[in-house]
């Protein structure tokens, strides 16, 4: 038997060798941002001169802060006034291993009083009949699909856009939700569009119109830091609600794409 002055040594390092090892912490959800148009592509035009480009761009900037502060990882897709073909956006998103993908733009109507914010995920075929003019704004200069010499990649990008479909409409009701409060509307249901910019999103992927930009009231807030700010919480929050409410969690792997 071991004397009791070297007892107590013994059994305190066969006690720290059994101990439990400090957890790794898991990898942070990452959230890829696109901020709509950029560069020569200025997108809608506000009554007073606002351009979509750069409202876009400032929403983005300010939910990146407030994904971030919510312990998500950003990634900004455009973080200045260039503009990045609508094909890229989604691929450059794969690439980083995103979960999410969020495109942020402006909505523009000849009816000077609509507001409100409206979410779209994607439609593989033409979508709803009323979003029709919003995707011709949108797709705007996007060009033909870029050509892919390995078909079964085709194949492939397509499947995974198909399985995440139902997740994008449950995300897109989640954040329509919150915007609604936001704007004061009772009901405003998400639409499905095909909009080139979600093409290829192996993540469920929607594309926010934050508001409308042809309507003046709206283009003045879009102007005040204060609301950017209320807004980026809006869509947080339903970001939020949508892993809580038993979205996938699972960190998805970078996607390598070849050029």
């Amino acid at each position: 038997m071991l004397p009791r002055i070297l007892l107590i040594p013994f059994l305190s390092l066969l006690a720290w060798g059994q101990s439990p090892k400090t957890p790794v912490a898991a990898p942070r959800l990452k959230i890829a941002l696109d901020a709509g148009h950029g560069g020569d592509d200025t997108g809608a035009k506000g009554p007073k001169g606002l351009l979509e480009k750069n409202a876009a761009l400032a929403i983005v900037k300010e939910l990146g802060a407030a994904l971030s502060a919510a312990g998500f990882d950003v990634m900004l897709v455009r973080r200045d006034d260039t503009f990045i073909p609508l094909w890229d956006r989604a691929k450059l998103a794969n690439e980083a291993g995103a979960d999410l993908f969020i495109s942020i733009h402006l909505n523009a109507a000849r009816a000077r009083a609509a507001k409100g914010s409206e979410v779209y995920f994607l439609s593989l075929d033409k979508g709803d009949e009323d979003a029709a003019s919003v995707v011709a704004l949108e797709n705007a200069g996007a060009g033909a699909q870029p050509a892919t010499d390995n078909v079964v990649a085709g194949i492939l990008e397509d499947m995974a856009q198909k399985a995440y479909l139902q997740d994008s409409e449950r995300l897109a009701v989640a954040v329509q939700l919150q915007l609604n409060r936001l704007g004061g509307i009772k009901e405003r249901g998400v639409k499905q569009a095909p909009f080139v910019v979600l093409r290829g999103a192996a993540m469920p992927a929607v594309l926010v119109e934050s508001a409308f930009i042809s309507n003046r009231k709206e283009e003045a807030k879009l102007k005040n830091k204060a609301f950017l700010k209320k807004l980026a919480a809006t869509i947080t929050t339903g970001v939020r609600r949508y892993f809580a409410g038993g979205a996938r969690t699972a960190r998805r792997k970078a996607i390598a794409t070849s050029s």
